[in-house]
């Protein structure tokens, strides 16, 4: 297997520099895509979104995935061996719900603890319970329920704790745009989808805080937009998704404040709530992948990056040319995270807690994926670029660890550092699962 290290000019081996020490290098992965045992869980609104003809691109499911239930010890041996500090995986609520559905946890932290691997849990990463709705205000307090159970019984041993992953996602690609689950096309009727997932947020640091936590954060997904050209059209078209993108979601938890004209637009006491989204946080995690470049609309429909952009919204997503990119098509730009972590801290100053990158990864075919190697080099060095601009970075998840049931791609994407064969449930360790590996070993 190939364990290529990227090279300067005279072709001598450039090592990725040191890491500051304590720095928390690790893996993630969600319930719904990787776990299977659909039948000794309640169903979800993915499991129903997903039961529908022509949702997902190859018509799969997640019902076996990659039966990590069933296989977990196999996978913790696989992040042992890989030699993480952590690893980022979240707890299906469907499962918790179930009268053993918190067993498969307990063995889950158990063995992880047993390997000396870090439990890192996200209580919720898109899979609701199919009899919740984030239209109604009672999921975010219905939320702060389950993770108070969660938290009593895990407490003892999990002390970095993630609340929502990405609910910018869930709201423009589950509500906005109905191209994920629940599949709602609301447009900016989605709004307050927003508002109630922010608001379980902040309830869920209460009841974590009441059972004892001290290491909490929430990942949301990050990256720069940019304008597609300097006409005043354009510029105002990637302000707006900036806005929507990534103000909407982090101004907020940092700031105590919806950007302007934005707080009238969402339901309740808005004044009160933010009280609450805006409860300090341990950690600030960042999924990232790419830039967005911008521009006004064009009147078209438009399908960027496997989603349908409606011809009525007030800005287009444009091609970033001349830069490689991903299977999925996405561009791949590492130095878009350098440019990303170091606005955040001029935009938020010391607002902004640590930060964790909680994502960063790319989907490429083949065991020997060198691509993925390139991509993870450069985005560890534009990390590392961000960490000497004086950005306080504490840590790095790649996603993911292992091929699974990719949303809407089904399982057409594959995104893992180990390959899963998923007619045998076979995995296979990439070129990247050594690369990975040995960085590790070079970092300690």
């Amino acid at each position: 297997m190939i364990r290529r290290m990227a090279t300067d000019a005279h072709g001598a081996t450039n090592p990725i520099p040191q890491f500051p020490a304590g720095f928390l290098w690790g893996v993630s992965t969600s319930a719904h895509q990787i776990e299977g045992a659909a039948d000794e869980r309640e169903q979800s609104v993915w499991d129903a979104f997903t039961a529908e003809p022509g949702r997902v691109k190859d018509g799969s499911t997640a019902a076996v995935a990659c039966d990590h239930y069933h296989r977990y010890r196999e996978d913790v041996a696989l992040l042992a061996d890989l030699g993480v500090d952590a690893y980022r995986f979240s707890i299906s609520w469907p499962r918790v719900n179930t009268p053993k559905g918190l067993d498969f946890y307990d063995r889950l932290v158990d063995e992880l603890c047993a390997a000396g691997v870090r439990p890192v849990p996200t209580l919720f990463h898109w899979d609701l319970p199919v009899a919740l709705d984030w239209l109604d205000r009672d999921t975010a307090a219905r939320f702060a329920e389950y993770v108070s159970v969660v938290a009593e019984r895990l407490g003892d041993r999990v002390k970095k704790w993630i609340t929502i992953n990405e609910p910018a996602e869930h709201t423009l690609l589950g509500h906005a745009l109905g191209t994920h689950a629940p599949g709602r096309q609301l447009l900016f009727d989605a709004l307050p989808v927003a508002h109630h997932q922010l608001l379980a947020h902040g309830l869920a640091v209460r009841a974590l805080r009441a059972a004892g936590a001290t290491d909490i954060g929430i990942a949301n997904s990050h990256g720069p937009t940019w304008p597609a050209s300097r006409e005043q059209a354009d510029v105002e078209a990637a302000d707006f998704y900036d806005v929507l993108l990534n103000r909407l979601f982090a101004d907020p938890l940092l700031l105590g404040e919806y950007p302007e004209g934005l707080g009238e637009l969402m339901p309740g006491d808005v004044e009160s709530d933010l009280k609450v989204i805006a409860e300090p946080l341990d950690f600030y995690g960042v999924n990232y992948y790419a830039p967005t470049r911008v521009g006004a609309p064009q009147g078209t429909e438009i399908e960027f990056g496997g989603v349908t952009m409606p011809a009525e919204l007030p800005f287009s997503v444009r091609e970033i040319e001349g830069v490689p990119t991903t299977d999925f098509g996405w561009p791949v730009v590492p130095e878009g995270l350098t440019e990303l972590l170091t606005g955040f801290r001029e935009r938020y100053g010391d607002r902004l807690p640590p930060v964790v990158i909680t994502e960063n990864g790319c989907s490429y075919e083949g065991v020997d994926d060198q691509e993925r190697i390139a991509y993870l080099d450069g985005h560890i060095r534009a990390l590392h670029k961000a960490v000497e601009a004086g950005v306080d970075v504490r840590g790095y998840f790649v996603w993911s660890l292992m091929d699974n049931f990719e949303w809407a791609e089904g399982y057409v994407r594959r995104f893992g550092l180990v390959h899963v064969d998923f007619g045998t449930q076979r995995r296979t360790r990439k070129a990247s699962y050594g690369w990975f590996q040995e960085l590790l070993r070079a970092q300690r």
